[in-house]
């Protein structure tokens, strides 16, 4: 039993875990992309990176409040609201992507970049649940 716990916490912080590997990754790399690109691409990607956490961020958000609205406990959620922020954060896409290339098309590049964070923050995860597993036996 005790195992369970251990590996039920330690699951349970896996979302935190992946909002961690998002930051330290978004600075790292546009570190990187300033190194290799200049400022374009890396005010690009910053932005990009900006866009995907705000987006992760609030996809969390959606999903919690229509699992509340669908066990019907917690907080009451109206079904107005759930669908405007899942409709902003493509708004949001859009006019940062238009605003990029308006300004700098070379900076586009790193925009759609920066969008895919949480892409690598999951693989990062991933890796450590993988490396927990293996090591401490979870």
């Amino acid at each position: 039993m005790e195992m369970e716990t251990k590996s039920a916490n330690f699951y349970a912080g896996a979302l935190e875990r992946i909002r961690s590997f998002m930051i330290g990754l978004a600075v790292l790399l546009s570190l990187a992309a300033w190194a290799a690109f200049r400022w374009p691409a890396a005010l690009g990607f910053q932005l990009g990176c900006a866009i995907a956490y705000i987006n992760f961020y609030w996809l969390k958000r959606v999903v919690s409040a229509m699992a509340d609205r669908i066990t019907q406990t917690g907080k009451r959620e109206s079904g107005k609201g759930i669908v405007l922020r899942f409709l902003l954060r493509y708004v949001l896409m859009g006019v940062g992507a238009y605003a990029i290339l308006s300004v700098s098309p070379a900076s586009l590049y790193g925009l759609l970049t920066g969008l895919f964070l949480p892409v690598g923050a999951i693989a990062c995860e991933a890796g450590y649940e993988l490396y927990v597993a293996v090591a401490r036996g979870l």
